[in-house]
């Protein structure tokens, strides 16, 4: 399943948000987009789930035009978005039920998808009754439930604290390495987006400022041969003119 996005603009007002993107995603490809807050790349995002329209430009998912929301395309937000009055099993199989399961089915699949994030145990609790990092867990067996063609995952990690993001990273790589979906992921942290990517898409003021292929053996760890260097070359994008200027200052 092949995303392509092609020469996609968003304006809110009189303010240009996104200037001119232009990016492929592969099938199973986990593509990391990564900047500073206000870059766009929530707005990006939220285009190819359909939930904004461009300006101009197109984005189609094997050619064919994105127009709206779609069950092809999964979304996982930060706020896991649960529903407080169900259960987590049938928080779970709400999509398959509504893509017109039949009861038991919906829940067989939620059951699977439960075990697959390792929270069968919490099957029968409710949301307000599980930890930050369960919920997300929650949130990710969800978007899955419903086997969409590519995940959209918006920063899904960046409220919980450290040790339960370093986790969910751990939990999520397990995940993708054994189902392989095509994943389009914003995040904030270069370390996160090293760690997690086949390909990291630098924003920056509304456009796209570098791709780094992350050629590292999965599954990574900080101490992997190339991590650093690999977040340095990205460090050294996402900074601006001024800041460059000031570290070369500062190393003379």
């Amino acid at each position: 399943m092949k995303l392509e996005v092609n020469q996609v603009g968003k304006r809110f007002g009189n303010r240009t948000v996104l200037g001119e993107i232009n990016l492929s995603v592969r099938a199973h490809e986990f593509v990391c987009i990564l900047g500073h807050s206000g870059c766009g790349k929530s707005t990006l995002l939220n285009m190819v789930a359909g939930y904004l329209l461009p300006d101009r430009g197109a984005i189609t998912v094997d050619g064919q035009l994105v127009k709206g929301p779609s069950k092809a395309r999964g979304m996982v937000f930060q706020d896991h978005a649960l529903f407080p009055w169900l259960t987590i099993l049938d928080n779970i199989a709400f999509g398959p039920s509504v893509q017109k399961k039949p009861k038991a089915a919906a829940r067989e699949i939620a059951m699977q998808y439960l075990k697959l994030v390792g929270l069968e145990q919490a099957a029968a609790s409710y949301p307000a009754e599980l930890s930050g990092g369960m919920k997300q867990r929650v949130g990710i067996a969800r978007a899955l439930a419903s086997q969409p063609d590519i995940l959209l995952m918006d920063e899904p990690f960046g409220a919980l604290d450290v040790l339960t993001r370093e986790t969910m990273r751990v939990e999520l790589q397990k995940i993708c390495s054994q189902l392989k979906p095509t994943v389009l992921f914003v995040t904030h942290s270069i370390s996160e987006a090293v760690y997690l990517a086949d390909r990291v898409v630098v924003m920056k003021h509304g456009e796209i400022a570098g791709i780094f292929e992350v050629d590292i053996k999965q599954p990574r760890t900080s101490h992997s041969a190339g991590f650093g260097e690999m977040m340095s070359r990205i460090e050294c994008v996402l900074m601006d003119d001024a800041q460059l200027e000031l570290v070369a200052k500062v190393g003379t």
